[in-house]
């Protein structure tokens, strides 16, 4: 019987690049700009979600009304700041050769953002994603995640068999959205959030960065043989 070719899915944000708290500060200051008051550590918890999400999880926290202008204003502030931001961005340790590697042993892979094109874009240019490898970003699908639309729009690009799928992130709404897409998830703590965090939302495996899980591959049944 033959078996299903492995493919992998990354996240961006705290999974390839070192960029969670410039999206942190950034949505602190877009807040701040419309007048809300909140704790920095109180946003981290919520980054990996969709923009969208992110902001009405916080109005109905704080019992305000879903005002479509405030959110749209949140999200446009969140936009600014963050193009500030981006030239501190860097890949984080392990991220390029790790996508080397992939390609070069023939293992599929795209990358699948809750991020809009907007802010997404110049930061997957340091990446130097190859042709024809597929990147969703928020634009592209009806819900972000926890949904699992962003994942299931990946492997549907790939023409992947979704039971040799492997989803890399580094938050719990990552392990969420791909357990309901019934895929394999795997954590990396580059994101900020806990080992038992990431295995109690469905981790598979859990490892500190891409240069880890580079080195640990065969783990995931991923050999270059």
């Amino acid at each position: 019987m033959q078996r299903p070719t492995p493919a992998m899915v990354f996240d961006l944000d705290g999974t390839l690049v070192d960029s969670v708290y410039q999206h942190v500060l950034a949505w602190h200051e877009a807040l701040q700009a419309c007048g809300i008051e909140l704790s920095i550590w109180r946003i981290h918890r919520r980054i990996g979600m969709s923009g969208g999400l992110f902001t009405r999880a916080f109005m109905r926290e704080m019992d305000r009304e879903l005002d479509q202008a405030l959110l749209d204003q949140l999200r446009l502030g969140h936009a600014a700041a963050y193009r500030r931001l981006a030239p501190q961005v860097r890949p984080l340790p392990g991220a390029l050769p790790l996508l080397r590697h992939l390609t070069a042993i023939g293992c599929p892979w795209a990358i699948a953002t809750s991020g809009r094109i907007e802010t997404a874009g110049p930061i997957l240019e340091m990446l130097e994603v190859p042709d024809g490898v597929p990147i969703i970003t928020r634009d592209m699908v009806a819900r972000a995640k926890p949904d699992p639309d962003l994942f299931l729009a990946a492997v549907e690009q790939l023409g992947a068999d979704p039971l040799g799928t492997f989803v890399v992130g580094d938050s719990v709404w990552d392990m969420l959205a791909a357990g309901r897409a019934r895929f394999l998830g795997v954590g990396l703590l580059s994101g900020g959030y806990g080992t038992e965090e990431l295995r109690s939302s469905g981790a598979y495996r859990v490892y500190d960065d891409p240069a880890m899980l580079l080195k640990h591959l065969d783990e995931l049944g991923l050999r270059d043989d």
